[in-house]
């Protein structure tokens, strides 16, 4: 046990010293990070710093100051925090010093156990101590795992407050009368600055992609798209949401003034010290604008092949039809389904110092080291085409094309590919073989089509089953005929995963779900595809065919993922049979 007195006892080992001794980073590291700690304008932790510089990750420190305190490490989201606990201490306190209180010691209700990401801070356990007037008992978690958890227990009650709190003033200036949307002074108000940033860190924690405000005829409703659902997030009085939209207009870079038509805009956040982009798109409605916004971690579109979730026969058939040297690779999917994903690990797996590069995308996404990347401008005449026909005068190896939308950009993406380019790009269709007969009917020639592609890539984004609180059932008869299981198995007793959806589970906060995995249906060509391009046969002939070849479907490739506990059948159901 890690009582207060214990915890002073140990304060004389150092963080850097551990962390060297670990064999976590080197003396010559350590001595850089106590440099940049030095010449910092903020100052902060030596644990932050060697995070901020990429040395090591909140969990590899984490793990650090466990082993060599002797201190057990917590994950707060196994834990259910009672009000007793969480009235203790102000969650201003709680936020200055990371921290979360968690449960009474059950040898001694005396003592307080509490989480840290810096169980070596004196400073934050003699505060703690005297607010509470118990023992503190110290164990390490990581800043991130505590900022969560915040977020879970006093989120939504703090923008609550900051949304009262605006209210309260806008009834005080303006009676019952509507805001006359003279923002220029409105707009500095710090309660909504601080609840935009509040609901914005509220979705990262939640790992959502999309924001929702949406305004109805009395409440303004915000909704967090998680996982590729939308769950209500909170509703607050429509009086403040004309302030509101015009603090998003500004720091993303929109007219304030133009409520009239739907308007485009992006701004950059930083949360737990990693950068978001935000794309933002507004839309008169009846009830006023309403507002999208689209989360993007810079970092996370480029990712290791390996974690996309192909199956280890999948990947040889990446690896294959990446390996091409000229040609089109096409990856489809409808919106929000990891094309981009794809796209930039493909990119970044072609990555060498011998190719050069160029992308024409709308928007870029995500800066890569080492490719040149262009954004389209339509207004300055810069489309897709027109930067595609520049692009081929600038002696490229490889081209990518954020999106091929029209004839004129699929025209010349294939003469592109024929004429010694790889060129990689998207297209939104249901399934691989339907992209050809897409790029058919955007009159491209069927001979063409077959000499340019090289290979098609369908893919869907399941979500993956909590791990905590999926429950394993049977499979019915149904089921088992339904995932075409082999008439020898289907006597056995088979049991999948189903998501527990309502529960109070802490890691997956009651939808059953966490996180998403892909699933993919990949088809390079061969000469017999080819041949029933050429004389211009049917999707559905094109698919039997590739299936023949060993062309997983769509369904196939989830079916495996149920099988294996990954995700569920109402999954399966949800994002792979839709599209049959």
């Amino acid at each position: 046990m890690d009582s207060f007195g214990a915890s002073r006892g140990r304060r004389r080992k150092r963080l850097g010293d551990m962390l060297v001794e670990s064999g976590l980073i080197t003396a010559e590291q350590l001595q850089e990070a106590l440099q940049t700690q030095q010449e910092s304008e903020v100052r902060q932790k030596l644990g932050t710093t060697v995070v901020d510089m990429g040395l090591a990750s909140d969990d590899d420190v984490a793990k650090v100051l466990s082993q060599q305190l002797n201190i057990s490490r917590v994950k707060l989201s196994d834990y259910h925090i009672e009000d007793n606990i969480l009235t203790l201490i102000d969650e201003k306190l709680l936020r200055k010093y990371m921290l979360m209180p968690y449960e009474f010691s059950p040898e001694n209700p005396n003592i307080l156990r509490v989480a840290m990401s810096d169980p070596m801070d004196l400073a934050a356990i003699d505060d703690l101590s005297i607010v509470t007037g118990l023992h503190i008992e110290t164990h390490v978690t990581t800043t991130k795992d505590v900022a969560q958890a915040l977020d879970r227990y006093f989120g939504n009650a703090e923008a609550m407050k900051m949304a009262d709190q605006f209210t309260q003033e806008h009834k005080e200036r303006y009676g019952n009368r509507a805001n006359p949307m003279e923002e220029s002074e409105e707009i500095k108000q710090a309660p909504i600055v601080r609840l935009l940033n509040q609901i914005v860190e509220q979705a990262v924690h939640k790992r959502a992609s999309d924001i929702h405000f949406e305004p109805m005829e009395e409440q303004l409703r915000i909704r967090f798209r998680v996982d590729g659902v939308l769950q209500e997030a909170m509703r607050h009085d429509m009086a403040l949401f004309p302030a509101l939209v015009a603090r998003i207009k500004i720091v993303s870079g929109m007219d304030i003034s133009e409520k009239r038509k739907p308007q485009d805009g992006r701004m950059s956040v930083v949360v737990d010290r990693q950068e978001f982009d935000l794309r933002v798109s507004n839309l008169p409605t009846v009830f006023g604008e309403k507002v999208v916004m689209r989360l993007t971690q810079k970092k996370a579109l480029t990712r290791d092949k390996k974690d996309l979730g192909f199956q280890p026969e999948d990947l040889a058939k990446f690896d294959k039809i990446l390996s091409h040297p000229h040609g089109i690779i096409l990856v489809t999917g409808p919106t929000g389904s990891g094309k981009s994903t794809t796209l930039y690990t493909a990119l970044s797996e072609l990555n060498t110092e011998g190719v050069n590069i160029i992308t024409v995308e709308d928007p870029v996404e995500s800066n890569l080291a080492g490719i040149n990347q262009v954004q389209t401008n339509p207004k300055a005449g810069l489309t897709f085409a027109s930067a595609l026909r520049s692009i081929l005068r600038q002696d490229p190896d490889i081209i990518m094309i954020g999106e091929i939308r029209d004839q004129e950009t699929a025209s010349i993406a294939v003469e592109a590919s024929i004429t010694g380019h790889l060129v990689v790009s998207t297209l939104h269709t249901n399934s691989a073989a339907s992209t050809i007969t897409r790029l058919a009917d955007m009159d491209i020639e069927s001979y063409m089509i077959a000499d340019a592609v090289v290979g098609v890539i369908a893919q869907r984004l399941l979500r993956r089953v909590c791990p905590e609180c999926k429950q394993m059932v049977p499979l019915t008869e149904f089921e088992k005929e339904e995932m075409h299981i082999r008439p020898e198995y289907r006597s056995r007793e088979i049991l999948v995963p189903q998501a527990t959806v309502g529960g109070d589970c802490m890691n997956c906060g009651g939808s059953g779900y966490t996180g998403r995995i892909g699933i993919y249906e990949i088809m390079p060509m061969s000469n017999m595809l080819k041949r029933i391009i050429i004389r211009e046969g049917s999707a559905e002939e094109i698919e039997n065919q590739a299936i023949r070849e060993g062309m997983k479907t769509l369904v196939t490739s989830a079916n495996q993922f149920v099988l294996q506990g990954v995700t569920t059948i109402d999954e399966v159901h949800r994002v792979a049979y839709g599209e049959e």
